[in-house]
């Protein structure tokens, strides 16, 4: 545990000056929080004993849906730049994460995992870290620079062979999203028995982030052509045990395009608006969750020093007990032998060798010892020695009990230590956090206000 002090700092100087959207100075000064390598959070969970992980500074929606069902296309028209490449052929055979940066750059393999660490389970996937690609724009578009978008390999059955467990992968790559959005292509491929086992296994464990939408719908014939495909979507959706819920929304979508003008609804716009509703969300949990740890810190260091105060207080009791038993142990038997050699000289040889005074003083120490003896028969001495040396032994290994029955505790240094990271727990962090939290709030009102 280091002894050095816990100072204060600005958090804000170490988040990217490029950072200009509240959602986004949030989400980076709460995960700058948790990991500064000198006062981060998890540098001092870690030093007592605690795990904690940072927060996102994005949140990851991954697009799913058999092949051609324009999941590229989406992300391009939502990021405004032609980043993924689009068309009928299976153009996304891996999954590649599209995100914000500073500067436009693609990267690949294991590039993409020390970019995402928290992706690093992947590689238990024989053949995933080979297809895993990551595409960095530069784009500010609509929330963009709050979104890591993944895009996932086209979803076809027959004897389409994936180099890995495109299932396996898909299900894992869900569960660490917080949105997945599903598409499905009217175009006589949004029964595709992968996709449907795949939506299945998702909706055991994060059914409440799936959401899906019929993509490419301008291309699906007259009105009625839609309703046509979206009740057989459906209908296939609700034979299946893990999807037979009432209820199911799917919002009709496609890519607008101003030379080919379309009267069926579009809306996309609520995909953005879902998309923002769930960076919302994440700010407020990231935010709970930066004052649930705070906590549990600040409890932990109280409940350090609670129990180093219970172990002292057992040490001094284990000390005490052990010089008691220690100093009995060893007492009688050297009275004893004190009176046993006083016995065996008369009081003039005794004063003759160690003086007048200390003789007076052990014979009326040990006179007691000395009757005590006398009275005892002779064959009843020995007895006496065996159960005098049981007993001293029984002392001794009580002493030595109680003297091997103490705790560690805490130094000084190390008390200071936890002092002040309390210190720093309440003055700095959880006031930065009410300032971020009110920061939140202003942003919620002015979005409301403009709404």
């Amino acid at each position: 545990m280091s002894g050095g002090r816990v100072k204060p700092r600005s958090i804000t100087n170490s988040v990217d000056s490029a950072v200009t959207s509240p959602g986004e100075r949030i989400l980076g000064e709460c995960h700058a929080l948790y990991t500064d390598p000198e006062n981060g959070l998890i540098k001092i969970a870690s030093s007592l004993g605690l795990r904690l992980v940072p927060p996102r500074k994005k949140v990851i929606v991954m697009i799913m849906g058999n092949h051609s069902a324009g999941k590229s296309s989406f992300i391009n028209w939502y990021v405004k730049e032609h980043i993924q490449k689009t068309g009928v052929a299976i153009e996304t055979q891996g999954f590649t994460f599209i995100t914000s940066g500073r500067k436009r750059e693609s990267l690949t393999g294991n590039a993409t995992l020390h970019l995402y660490p928290h992706f690093r389970t992947l590689q238990e996937y024989e053949g995933v870290s080979d297809y895993l690609s990551t595409e960095i724009s530069t784009s500010r578009q609509k929330k963009f620079s709050l979104v890591t978008f993944i895009d996932t390999p086209g979803l076809v059955d027959g004897d389409m062979k994936y180099p890995f467990d495109v299932n396996s992968a898909l299900a894992w790559l869900g569960e660490q999203a917080d949105l997945i959005l599903v598409f499905f292509d009217p175009m006589g491929q949004a029964l595709c028995k992968r996709t449907l086992d795949i939506v299945e296994q998702l909706s055991e464990t994060c059914g409440d982030r799936l959401l899906f939408y019929l993509s490419k719908a301008d291309e699906a014939g007259r009105e009625t052509d839609r309703q046509r495909v979206m009740m057989q979507i459906v209908q296939e959706l609700c034979r299946r045990p893990g999807l037979n819920k009432c209820g199911f929304e799917m919002p009709t979508i496609y890519i607008p395009n101003p030379q080919k003008p379309s009267r069926c609804v579009n809306q996309i716009d609520g995909v953005c608006k879902t998309i923002e509703k769930t960076i919302s969300q994440a700010v407020q949990k990231t935010l709970n969750q930066l004052d649930k740890d705070c906590d549990l810190i600040c409890r932990t260091i109280s409940d350090q020093i609670t129990l180093d105060r219970e172990y002292v207080g057992c040490n001094k009791s284990s000390y005490l007990q052990f010089l008691l038993f220690g100093t009995l142990g060893i007492l009688l038997p050297v009275l004893l032998v004190i009176s046993l050699l006083l016995n065996s000289f008369s009081r003039d040889e005794v004063e003759g060798a160690v003086g007048k005074s200390l003789a007076s003083l052990l014979h009326s120490s040990t006179s007691v010892t000395m009757i005590l003896w006398g009275w005892i028969p002779e064959d009843g001495q020995i007895w006496l020695l065996l159960i005098l040396g049981a007993t001293c032994y029984l002392f001794l290994s009580l002493a030595k009990y109680h003297a091997s029955k103490t705790y560690q505790t805490l130094t000084k240094r190390e008390k200071r230590c936890l002092a002040q990271y309390q210190d720093y727990i309440q003055d700095a962090v959880k006031q930065k956090k009410k300032l971020l939290y009110e920061e939140y709030l202003h942003q919620c009102a002015a979005e409301y206000d403009l709404g």
